[in-house]
């Protein structure tokens, strides 16, 4: 029928051009046999086609999935992790690559035979396939060099397998406390965006090992600790949802930020404690050290925020660590400052005899002690007289017990403050770099096998 129509579409062109020379209608003779010839050669590709085939393109209706009036169809689930390429802390994200493999059984695919059926991938499109996507993804696509990544294969039970190669961008929140000791546990959660767990059921094939190719990934920064599946469901507004989750714990590696920001700070701190041993004298020396590495420590805490996000409310483990470093060696400033001080003090001091200092000193103790025992004695002795020649209440008697309770109290505060004041008292400046050379070294290994105990076993 098709022949017979394009032979009369020739006549009437044959009609129309009845006025053209003989070239005009040796042409259209020679259009008229390629025509002719074309029509058996493509039914003859047609009568070869397999039945499976045929079937998909005469009888399948892609628009209605498989088992629709008969319960859910159940779709298994199988990956495998080609690379994670980086992992975000600004943006909170992890990129992979990764192959997804689907599989469920369409009653209308069954054919006979005992081999499987590879097709093209972008017969896919002439299929009904589930409609599978990825939640926390903030981009993907699909690789298409140097055609799309598609692996389409039917079995003779009607089986289909479906695998594609795609690389996502997905999200993964981080507690970032313990930066950079600590582990991130980030998932890749699958789920059916338009039928609801009465329409397609997903499952993963194999458990557990239905996710390979991390045992061997290398990451740079991280190591794959633990990996493990599960299945759930995900609740909506509209329907309770099919869901897979696959979850995989990274730990950082702490190697490269000891070597890079720890270490540093230590040799800094150290380096600060160089000048317990320079000469008091030696002004410019000392201020020169506690300058230089106040300023230099101050620069690598500003280099170690660089590759963490600049708004947020962690308090990190390197934060806390670069903290303390920074107060040693500014305390270490701080120490040289009191001690010349001090130092200037004592010279000003001596040209006074320093048996008057003491005596004078003596003097002002004893002249507030001797306030305090007048203001407690003079209440009572008053009431002493006054007992003599009158009767007091009990009330009366109470208050003066009260107020001689008050006295000695606040006697022996006075005393004690004044042992207080005594032991701040530096009577020799030059020992304060002696007392300096042995508490920071031991404060600061003190606050390290703290620090490191917490964040590593806690």
């Amino acid at each position: 029928m098709e022949l017979l129509l394009e032979l009369q579409e020739l006549l009437k062109e044959f009609v129309t051009m009845c006025s053209l020379n003989c070239c005009s209608f040796r042409a259209l003779f020679l259009l008229l046999f390629c025509r002719s010839m074309q029509i058996p050669e493509a039914e003859g590709k047609s009568e070869i086609l397999p039945p499976t085939i045929q079937k998909i393109i005469k009888g399948y209706n892609k628009y209605l999935r498989p088992f629709f009036d008969n319960g859910p169809v159940s779709v298994g689930m199988s990956m495998d992790i080609a690379s994670i390429d980086t992992i975000s802390e600004i943006n909170m994200d992890y990129t992979a690559t990764i192959f997804l493999r689907q599989r469920w059984t369409d009653e209308r695919l069954c054919f006979d035979g005992n081999k499987s059926l590879s097709l093209d991938g972008r017969l896919v499109e002439m299929l009904w396939v589930p409609d599978t996507f990825i939640v926390d993804s903030k981009k993907s696509f699909l690789h298409d060099v140097t055609v799309e990544n598609r692996l389409i294969r039917i079995y003779p039970n009607g089986t289909v397998l479906y695998a594609i190669r795609i690389t996502t961008t997905v999200s993964c929140s981080m507690d970032l406390t313990k930066y950079p000791m600590d582990k991130q546990t980030c998932t890749l959660q699958l789920e059916s965006w338009g039928y609801n767990i009465n329409d397609v059921m997903f499952y993963w094939t194999r458990g557990n090992d239905s996710v390979r190719g991390l045992d061997t990934l290398q990451l740079a920064q991280y190591t794959v600790e633990d990996h493990f599946t599960s299945v759930s469901e995900a609740v909506y507004e509209t329907g309770r949802y099919p869901k897979l989750v696959f979850h995989f714990e990274l730990k950082r590696n702490i190697l490269y930020f000891i070597l890079e920001t720890y270490v540093p700070s230590i040799l800094l701190v150290v380096l600060s404690w160089v000048s317990f041993w320079i000469s008091q004298s030696s002004v410019p020396a000392r201020i020169c050290i506690g300058v230089t590495t106040v300023l230099t420590m101050t620069t690598l805490m500003m280099g170690a925020r660089t590759s963490l996000p600049n708004a947020n409310c962690f308090i990190k483990a390197i934060d806390v660590y670069l903290g303390i470093c920074f107060s040693f060696i500014f305390g270490a400033l701080l120490e040289y400052a009191v001690t010349h001080f001090c130092t200037l003090h004592q010279l000003s001091s001596k040209e006074l005899p320093k048996i008057i200092d003491d005596d004078d000193d003596e003097e002002e103790k004893n002249a507030v002690l001797a306030a305090v025992t007048n203001s407690c004695s003079a209440p009572d002795n008053t009431n002493k007289t006054d007992s003599n020649e009158n009767k007091q209440s009990s009330s009366d008697r109470k208050r003066e017990r009260s107020q001689h309770r008050v006295c000695n109290s606040a006697m022996s505060v006075m005393k004690r403050l004044f042992c207080i004041f005594d032991c701040f008292h530096v009577k020799n400046p030059y020992h304060i770099d002696n007392y300096a050379r042995f508490s920071f070294p031991l404060s600061f290994i003190i606050i390290n096998v703290l620090y490191w105990v917490y964040y590593l076993y806690f």
